[in-house]
Order: C-alpha cells, then sequence, then structure tokens
C-alpha cells in the first residue's frame, strides 16, 4: 500500500516537473488535443483569431507556425513571387491527374501524394525556404462528366470509384501511415459537382439526391472515410440553386459526419455571393453567411468584416474559437507545435532536395511509363524497330516542349519528346525535327525519313497567361476552339492538329501519332487511318522518356482511359444536364464510342478465364473476392487491368448499365499465369432510398462482367445477393 502511494507521489511529482518545462498548457504533447486547443484559442486575442481564418494559421505571438498552402495535384506548386521576395522552388512534377488514373495503379498513386508531401515538407523546414507548404490543395476530387469541361485534366476519371480510389491513395501518400503525425495535410476539391468552367460563378448544377450520393459525392466521401482526409474547398458553384460556399450540407455531411476541419472557400467565391449570385446585400454579410455554414479559411478578403460582424454580434467569439478549434487539429496533426522526437516527418529537412534524389526522380519516370495508354496498333507497327531506322521525323507542335498547366509548378529537369527520342535512338540515326508544316517542313521531314513520330495535343496554358490574375480566365479566346482550362470549357472535341497528321500521313504512311492531352479527342480519322496511336496526358517531367520507351519497346504500355472518348460531340448531352442518367459516361451512354472507357492495348495478349466467386453468394452486409485467372499469351512481358463491372438486371429501381466495381493492374511475363483477387463489398451495390433517407442492398442478383474495357467484356457470371 506504501509502495502504491508513494510511486502516486512520484508520479505527481514528475507530472509537474513536465508543466513546468513549459510555458503554456498547450506545448504539452502529452495533454489531450481538446485541451491543447481549448488552450490555444484561449490565450489568442480577437485579432488573432480572425487572422487565422486565412491560409496563413499561424499564431506568432505564441510561438505556432502556421501549415500554410500550397497548389498540388501532381506537384507541389512554388512557382515564387517577385513581390515577396520568393523564388520559385523546383519540384518533381507528375502528369495531370488524368495520367495518374490511367496508370489504374492506386500503389503509384499513393507514391506520387508521398512524393508531393515529403518535398512540402522540405521545403516548410529547410532553413533555406522555409515556405510553410504542409496543407497541400489536391487530389481534385470532381468528376469528368463532360469531355467538354475545361478542367478535365485536373480529375482522375468520370467514374466514382475509380476517382475515389485514386483521392484515397493520393490522400494516405500526402498524409502518410503515421498513427499520431502527418506528412502532409489533404484539402480536396471542389465539392461539389464543378464541371463547367463557362459561367461557373453563379451556375447551379442540379440533380436529385440519389446522384448526389451515388455519383458526384462519392470521391469526396471515399477521400474522408477511406482516406482519412479532413479538409475541402466548397465550389463556385451552386447545388440545385444554393452555393456551395454557403451550403448546409457543408456543416450537416461534412463536418457533422465526415469530421472535415478545415473548409475553405474558393478566391472570389464570396465575392461571387453578392457580385453574381446577389445573394446578400453586401460583404459582409456574405463573409458571415460563409462561416455560419462552416468556412473557417477563406481566400478573400474577410478580416474587416468578421471582426464589424463580431462587434454588431452577428458572429460571437465562441463561434469563432470553435471553427478554430477544427483547424488547430490540423496543427496538431502535422505536429508543428511539438518536439521533433517522435515525428518521423520532422526530421525531412536535411540533406539535398528530395527533388534531385535517385529515388524521387526513378518514381517519377515510373508513374510516367505506366501513365501511357496504347490506342491503336495495327499491324504491330509499334514497337519500332531501331535496327531498321536510319532515319526518322518527330514533327509537331508538342515535339519539343512539355507543356505545363495552370497548376503545375516548375521541375528540376524535363525531357521533351524530341530530347527522349534522340537519347533512345544514340547517334546512328538520324533525326529530323519540324514543328509545324510552314513552307512544308513537317512533310519535307516526313517524305525524307523511314518513320514518322507526330507530337499533338492540347495548350493547357492557352488566353491569359499564368502570371496574370487567373480571375481574368476566360476572357480571351484560345487559338483552338478545342482548348479548355480553368474558365474555359471545350467549343469543340475536334483536334485541329489532325490536319497535320493527315499531311504527315499521306508523305509516310509508316506514321506513329502520339498524343499528349488533357481530355478526348474525337480523332476519327486517325483511328481508321494512322497505323499506331499513343495517348498521355500533359506535364511529366519525364515526359519525352517515358514516350520514347514506348515507342522502341523499351517498355510496353499498360495504361487504360480513365473516361469515355465520344465518337462526335452529337453523342453529349447539354453542357449543363447534370443529370447524367441522359446519357453520360459508359455508366449510361447507349452509343458507341470512339473509345470506351477502361480501353488500352499492350504489346502482348492475354487470355482471362475462371470466373468465380469466393462465396456463392453475397450477404447484405458482407464481401467476398471475385476471382480470375489471368495469362499472358504473347511473348513479352506486359500489365493488364483486370476490370470488374456490375450491372443490376433485376433492380427495382433505375441503375447505371453498367458500373466499375473492383480492378487490379497485373504484371505478367511471357507465358505466366495468375490468378487475380478482387475484393467486393455489398455495400458497393447499395443505391440511396431516398424515401428512408439511406443506401440500400437489394436482395436481387447482380451480374458480374470482367474484361479489358468496359465494351471488351470476357467473362460474365450471375452473383447472388442475400
Amino acid at each position: 500500500m506504501h509502495a502504491v502511494l508513494r510511486a502516486g507521489a512520484l508520479a505527481c511529482l514528475l507530472a509537474g516537473a513536465s508543466a513546468l518545462a513549459y510555458d503554456h498548457p498547450f506545448q504539452d504533447p502529452a495533454l489531450p488535443a481538446a485541451q491543447r486547443i481549448a488552450n490555444i484559442v484561449s490565450l489568442m486575442t480577437l485579432d488573432e483569431k480572425i487572422a487565422a481564418l486565412s491560409t496563413d494559421t499561424s499564431v506568432k505571438r505564441l510561438g505556432i507556425p502556421s501549415f500554410g498552402s500550397s497548389e498540388g495535384i501532381h506537384g507541389v506548386v512554388k512557382r515564387g513571387n517577385e513581390k515577396q521576395g520568393l523564388a520559385a522552388i523546383p519540384t518533381t512534377q507528375l502528369p495531370q491527374p488524368p495520367g495518374m488514373g490511367e496508370t489504374w495503379n492506386p500503389a503509384l498513386v499513393r507514391m506520387a501524394g508521398e512524393i508531393q508531401g515529403t518535398e512540402g515538407r522540405y521545403i516548410t523546414q529547410n532553413p533555406v525556404y522555409g515556405q510553410p507548404s504542409l496543407m497541400l490543395w489536391g487530389p481534385q476530387a470532381d468528376l469528368a462528366r463532360d469531355p467538354r469541361w475545361g478542367r478535365t485534366e485536373e480529375v482522375y476519371s468520370e467514374d466514382p470509384f475509380l476517382a475515389g480510389t485514386m483521392a484515397v491513395a493520393f490522400t494516405q501518400g500526402l498524409q502518410g501511415d503515421d498513427p499520431k503525425y502527418w506528412r502532409a495535410g489533404a484539402l480536396l476539391k471542389h465539392f461539389l459537382a464543378n464541371s463547367n468552367e463557362n459561367g461557373r460563378g453563379n451556375s447551379s448544377s442540379d440533380f436529385d439526391q440519389r446522384l448526389f450520393w451515388e455519383y458526384y459525392a462519392v470521391p469526396f466521401r471515399m477521400g474522408f472515410e477511406q482516406g482519412g482526409a479532413r479538409a475541402l474547398m466548397a465550389s463556385y458553384n451552386a447545388w440545385n440553386g444554393t452555393p456551395m460556399g454557403v451550403h448546409p450540407i457543408l456543416r450537416s455531411l461534412v463536418i457533422d459526419q465526415w469530421h472535415g476541419e478545415v473548409i475553405s472557400g474558393d478566391g472570389g467565391a464570396v465575392g461571387n455571393l453578392t457580385k453574381l449570385y446577389h445573394r446578400y446585400p453586401d460583404h459582409k454579410t456574405a463573409v458571415v453567411a460563409a462561416f455560419k455554414a462552416g468556412i473557417n479559411q477563406y481566400l478573400d478578403k474577410f478580416q474587416d468584416e468578421l471582426k464589424q460582424a463580431v462587434a454588431e454580434g452577428l458572429v460571437t467569439e465562441a463561434e469563432l474559437d470553435t471553427a478554430l478549434a477544427r483547424k488547430f487539429q490540423v496543427t496538431l496533426r502535422l505536429g508543428l507545435i511539438d518536439p521533433p522526437d517522435g515525428n518521423p516527418y520532422a526530421t525531412v529537412k536535411d540533406g539535398p532536395a528530395p527533388w534531385l534524389s535517385d529515388k524521387h526522380r526513378a518514381q517519377s519516370l515510373q508513374i510516367a511509363l505506366q501513365s501511357v495508354v496504347l490506342l491503336k496498333n495495327t499491324n504491330q507497327a509499334l514497337p519500332l524497330a531501331r535496327s531498321r531506322l536510319k532515319s526518322i521525323a518527330v514533327v509537331g507542335p508538342l515535339a519539343d516542349s512539355v507543356h505545363w498547366d495552370w497548376y503545375g509548378g516548375h521541375p528540376p529537369y524535363a525531357v521533351t519528346p524530341l530530347q527522349g527520342i534522340k537519347a533512345a535512338l544514340g547517334d546512328g540515326v538520324t533525326v529530323r525535327y519540324a514543328a509545324d508544316n510552314t513552307d512544308g517542313a513537317a512533310v519535307k521531314a516526313a517524305r525524307e525519313s523511314d518513320a514518322v513520330v507526330v507530337v499533338v495535343g492540347n495548350d493547357p496554358t492557352c488566353g491569359p497567361n499564368m502570371a496574370h490574375d487567373w480571375t481574368d480566365a476566360g476572357t480571351k479566346p484560345c487559338a483552338d476552339p478545342g482548348d479548355g482550362r480553368e474558365g474555359r470549357d471545350r467549343e469543340t472535341l475536334a483536334l485541329k492538329q489532325e490536319e497535320l497528321v493527315k499531311a504527315v500521313y499521306a508523305a509516310n504512311r509508316k506514321t506513329v501519332m502520339v498524343l499528349v492531352s488533357s481530355f478526348p479527342y474525337t480523332i476519327n480519322w486517325s483511328q481508321k487511318n494512322v497505323p499506331a496511336i499513343v495517348h498521355l496526358a500533359h506535364s511529366s517531367q519525364d515526359e519525352g522518356t517515358a514516350i520514347a520507351r514506348v515507342l522502341f519497346g523499351d517498355y510496353n504500355p499498360g495504361g487504360h482511359l480513365i473516361s469515355t472518348w465520344p465518337a462526335s460531340m452529337a453523342q453529349l448531352p447539354p453542357m449543363m444536364d447534370y443529370d447524367i442518367r441522359h446519357g453520360r459516361t459508359y455508366m449510361y451512354a447507349k452509343g458507341k464510342p470512339l473509345y470506351a472507357f477502361g480501353h488500352g492495348l499492350s504489346y502482348t495478349s492475354f487470355k482471362y478465364s475462371k470466373l468465380r466467386t469466393s462465396a456463392p453468394y453475397l450477404a447484405a452486409d458482407g464481401a467476398l473476392t471475385v476471382d480470375v485467372d489471368v495469362t499472358n499469351t504473347g511473348k513479352r512481358a506486359g500489365d493488364t487491368v483486370v476490370q470488374l463491372y456490375v450491372s443490376y438486371p433485376a433492380s427495382r429501381v433505375a441503375r447505371p448499365l453498367k458500373a466499375l466495381a473492383g480492378f487490379e493492374r497485373v504484371s505478367l511475363q511471357a507465358g505466366e499465369s495468375r490468378t487475380v483477387h478482387i475484393p467486393l463489398k455489398a455495400s458497393q451495390l447499395a443505391y440511396w432510398d431516398q424515401a428512408r433517407g439511406a443506401f440500400t442492398v437489394e436482395s436481387a442478383p447482380v451480374r458480374l462482367s470482367v474484361g479489358h474495357s468496359s465494351a471488351d467484356i470476357k467473362l460474365v457470371a450471375q452473383l447472388p445477393v442475400r
């Protein structure tokens, strides 16, 4: 008994000694998070509290650093700022999100997030830079509902399950897997249903509750519930007439159910509430409305208005404390006020910059390679045999450049297609280059060469210069009506540069088309005539190396499309029709596309066999695996993406024609076989029952389909659900 008392007394003494080591209780990492945060806000002045609702979350008087912010959907963006005396910082630049999606490899996308998180940590913690960059604005969890959308370049897929899977992977890569600390914080954007640029400042995306729960919200829900995200940015648009920046669902769902901690407005969004929506009489009222809805991070002018609102009793200081308590949870998760001991990410500040490391360079190249999609390959036109080439023409406006987009940064290096091809061929092959066909230059180069690689695509930065105010986007036309980007939707899906492809092909039938693009094109003529077509997204620092390795057979492409490529714009419903049941995406479209969702070829061939499930039926609250044997029946190693689709022939409600429910990218040597196990949960088969306000799993059989794409189904089976 006395020993216990002595031990208790000793513990009290030690606790007291520990407390004396800190000036304030919030500095003690042993205390509960809620207690630490309560202490922080109790010590802050009103001005400090209001100021912390910006992207600068520091409280300098208390020694609390800011977690800052940075754009980051495919690389940390640090372009520099002359007014602030900040130089540009080079960081690893990865393929645009459609390119990462086209890998169909969540492990690689997670690796991309880890690259970004590590580099954000280094920029934040290394005294050479010291720029807070731990809240990275990514992943982009919206959906590629319509290929005319100018920001298709920012999202992973038209499919909610694929996009959600990639959002989860990227978030986990950013934040890491330490049980206490985050590497960096993910901020998902833009919530919700933001897939039109023209008029986006006050447009309304109109659709019912079922589409909200079953389609538009899926990647965000997965990012929060499965990926561990705790932050998002509200979009400019309205949903069914209510602007997202003041929509009640921010609080009722994102905060109360998904446990969102940082809810950010978008740049200019609060101003739009008065200027475009005419919803509030003045800016102060709009600022207060956004705050009441749950916004605790402003990208607009707000401090004077919020201070006045507090003085007038429109906002209480207790409400400010509650909003900040959520935000400081992120500060604690990042370990910004804790000793470095025990935080595995606190030491990411020493040594050479990670973007210069062999590790990040190798990972960047791996992601670029796996993103390449072989769209067409007639009579094994690819790969090109080096031994048969004495000369090659590399032509096109994208042949000797790598294009960055509005959310790209500065790479430590960049390899253009021309540079990659020259490096792959060496000095023994003559390489002729022409940027265009001015004075017949491209045709002449093609006619004089053994083969031609024509590199075409879109310009992701057409229109206003990126250095200018981005709010000017959309006021200046792009030269090509098929171009699009933030602030501008595409007027056509036609590729203007296809005229160059036609001219080059007429001069040399041994032509390979390399399409570097942010979105689909209706390249019907090229699909009919050109022997081989390769596609990849923009903005990889290893673009040229990846292209060359694929062209010459050093790498067997295994990427697959993440959206439906229409054969014609006539196959698309009106742009502002957000009810995807009216013929959008592979799930509801009935016309034959140019390229189906999930399409992708290989230099080898694969056979699927023996489709079966690990149980004879699926319980309504259960799970099983869908198993299929895959064999590489060709003569070289390669990757295939096994795609599992479900459909609902006996459903009581309207369901998609088919919907992706699982996938796995598999690498096989020539002649190798493997059994692929794809997990399937009954919850994935649920529909939103609006009357009950809940998901419902029907006791009805579903059809399982496995194939190379949504249109190339190899095996079918029925699965009872009970």
